[in-house]
């Protein structure tokens, strides 16, 4: 029976295990973490992450093939394959700080392997790592040995999250780099056997070892960039009074460009996009290329650009200041059908209102509030880091309150921020949110949800990003 174990239970770990658990009954999956808390969570009923379909599969695999343990060393030594999805933060001090990737917890993790395992194994890279990672990983491998082989793989992962299960039933393409040695394509082939038996055979890609690595980075640069690309229009939009939603449906018309990724809004979040370039824009720096790492820089410095625009534009819109006055964020999480919020644009936004002095009032349906107050209080890039290791008990925000409900969030507010796409905010009753609230009251549309001119009709001003702007908001444009 081929035995996989896969270190790190996180976003990546969890889900792809909980597949092929599934998908390979013949299989035996463990997944392993130091964290106790987590591994608690995984083996009750209240998983440690959200995910539409992740719990039906857990529950069909779990205590038959599919095994969640704080016992590390057993499980890999045990393991002929071993995943490795820890994080890689991106560095905070030091060489590369602010863009390179942390790599302490891969080369623990890499020193553990090599210190207890007593087979040959096969150890694949499954979070996001730079390229060349999986060079200095093989020498920290073979250098401790004790006559053990090891072969080293890069399987990068391709997952949107709340789309997690279904990318992962259904992947457009598995991509699998190895070392182009007899041993090194048979253990391509060993991690190939595995994913053939739901993948169709042409779906699954191999590769060199530094291609796939790369592979992984290019593709969310070129996601992130065609974000950056719109949200780029959606200010231009404005000062033209061009309709952003208008022009991207017309430039997604274009079969060569297509209609994926041109939504316009407050900017992009999420665990890999921000990091991943930083990542990309070191290595270029770190090879000589600097013309390649401002271009691929200007996709993130337009991204800070939109939350700051926002921010600005609620600010203005206001008479110029927010101080005391309450205003609602709905929605938290970087995107709809998650509760994650690593990188989410709502924590610059809300930190930009609280700069000013607001008082905030937040609701999302998927984030805990201890969750938001962390995010608010913790420095950049330290939500990447195991949770253990972050700073104990966050001190609050005062002037934040984290509701459980959009008409309790709205309730005496002078304006609402729309900061997560989630569906139930295209249907509140607005009529009843504007009869509760001050006025003027305004309604910022940080993601293009609404129907402005309903709104309008109710009473509300609106800006919606990337639209012709409302006769108020002309007058008090917004200053960068």
């Amino acid at each position: 029976m081929v035995k996989i174990c896969c270190i790190g239970a996180g976003y990546v770990g969890g889900p792809t295990m909980a597949i092929i658990a599934l998908k390979c009954p013949s299989i035996e999956v463990a997944v392993v973490d130091i964290s106790v808390s987590r591994i608690t969570a995984w083996n009750s009923d209240q998983l440690p992450i959200y995910e539409p379909g992740l719990d039906d599969v857990v529950k069909q695999c779990r205590g038959k093939n599919l095994f969640f343990s704080t016992d590390v060393e057993k499980h890999v030594s045990e393991a002929d394959i071993v995943f490795v999805s820890v994080n890689t933060p991106t560095k905070t001090r030091g060489l590369g700080a602010g863009k390179a990737a942390d790599l302490t917890y891969w080369e623990s993790a890499a020193r553990m392997i090599a210190d207890v395992s007593k087979s040959n194994k096969i150890v694949v890279e499954k979070s996001t790592v730079p390229v060349k990672t999986a060079e200095a990983i093989e020498k920290i491998l073979t250098h401790n040995s004790k006559g053990i082989q090891f072969q080293i793989l890069s399987n990068p992962e391709f997952l949107a999250e709340g789309t997690a299960i279904q990318d992962l039933l259904n992947p457009d393409r598995v991509l699998i780099g190895g070392r182009e040695t007899p041993e090194g394509q048979k253990a391509i082939q060993a991690l190939k056997d595995v994913y053939a038996q739901w993948v169709p055979e042409e779906r699954i890609l191999t590769a060199n070892l530094w291609s796939a690595e790369l592979s992984k980075l290019a593709a969310n640069a070129f996601l992130a960039q065609r974000i950056s690309s719109v949200n780029a229009m959606s200010a231009l939009c404005e000062a033209t009074g061009a309709n952003v939603m208008q022009v991207s449906y017309a430039v997604g018309k274009d079969s060569r460009i297509g209609p994926k990724f041109l939504n316009s809004s407050v900017g992009f979040g999420g665990s890999c996009f921000q990091k991943d370039i930083l990542n990309l824009v070191y290595i270029c720096e770190c090879n000589g290329l600097p013309e390649v790492a401002e271009y691929w820089k200007q996709v993130i410095k337009i991204n800070d650009y939109q939350k700051n625009r926002f921010v600005n534009r609620v600010v203005a819109s206001m008479f110029n200041t927010v101080s005391n006055k309450k205003i609602a964020v709905l929605g938290f999480a970087f995107k709809k059908d998650t509760g994650d919020t690593r990188e989410t644009p709502a924590i610059d936004v809300c930190k930009g209102l609280l700069g000013d002095k607001a008082r905030l009032s937040i609701y999302d349906p998927q984030v805990a509030e201890d969750q938001i107050q962390r995010d608010l209080t913790m420095d950049k890039f330290t939500w990447d880091h195991p949770i253990h290791l972050q700073p104990m008990s966050p001190t609050t925000v005062k002037q934040v309150s984290v509701v459980w409900d959009a008409y309790e969030a709205t309730k005496d507010a002078h304006g609402v921020c729309i900061l997560t796409e989630w569906d139930e905010f295209k249907t509140l009753d607005y009529k009843r949110v504007y009869d509760n609230m001050q006025k003027p009251a305004f309604v910022f549309d940080g993601r293009n949800v609404v129907d402005a001119d309903k709104l309008r009709e109710i009473g509300f001003i609106v800006y919606s990003i990337g639209k012709p702007l409302d006769p108020w908001l002309k007058d008090m444009p917004a200053v960068a």
